[in-house]
């Protein structure tokens, strides 16, 4: 794998404004700063994905989250849902801390790539299904440049149906097994895993237990442990 493939294709989607929306919102929230992070330098532009190029694990979320990576410029990183996260897969292996605050922080991931697949905050978490398209380009080259990706973990079922769509292709949205918690899909090459989102909504609510969460990452430590290929 490149590394250098995927610094050119971050570099590109960073200077992106195809969703007018989507521009003006993330602005809006890097201008208008929550007051726990007055002090901070919001990034304010599409989040790439983060993490070794070499990955065969690649976890995808929904969106940056307002105040998580759209201020800090790194997936997952700044925010209650990433605590999750990063607890979760510096206890199954693949990450080197168990908290991600600033892209500062040390934090590297070993066989692990996180991604999402709409790259600006959009408001109230909810993107339209034509930002979702309009970023699907760069979605898909990204996971085309993770070569030795074997098992995909969606966490929420936006990023379930975004994945099933990369993996299958629009003539195969028929045979999507409903989201819930727990699937295990043998897609030939591709192992999906799907979990209930690391939101607050979630895990505030005991929807999503941290037991229940690692039970995932455990499971595709042990289908890469076991996969030859």
């Amino acid at each position: 794998m490149s590394t250098e493939s995927l610094g050119e294709l971050a570099a590109e989607l960073i200077a992106c404004r195809r969703c007018r929306r989507l521009v003006e919102w993330r602005e809006h929230v890097a201008a208008n700063k929550r007051a726990a992070f007055v002090g901070d330098e919001y990034w304010g532009k599409p989040v790439p994905g983060f993490g070794d190029p070499d990955a065969r694990l690649v976890v995808i979320g929904l969106a940056p989250a307002a105040h998580g990576a759209n201020r800090t410029g790194r997936m997952f990183t700044g925010d209650r849902s990433g605590e999750w996260l990063y607890r979760a897969l510096h206890r199954a292996g693949f990450a080197s801390q168990a908290s991600s605050t600033d892209v500062g922080d040390g934090m590297v991931l070993d066989d692990a790539w996180i991604t999402a697949p709409v790259r600006c905050v959009p408001p109230k978490n909810r993107p339209t299904p034509a930002e979702r398209d309009n970023c699907a380009s760069w979605f898909n080259a990204e996971l085309d440049l993770l070569e030795k990706a074997q098992v995909f973990v969606a966490l929420g079922e936006f990023g379930y149906r975004s994945t099933w769509r990369y993996l299958s292709g629009r003539q195969g949205e028929e045979k999507r097994p409903k989201f819930t918690h727990g699937l295990e899909l043998d897609l030939g090459k591709i192992t999906l895993l799907t979990s209930y989102h690391v939101s607050q909504q979630n895990t505030f609510t005991g929807r999503l237990t941290e037991g229940m969460l690692d039970d995932v990452f455990t499971t595709a430590a042990r289908l890469l442990s076991t996969n030859t290929n």
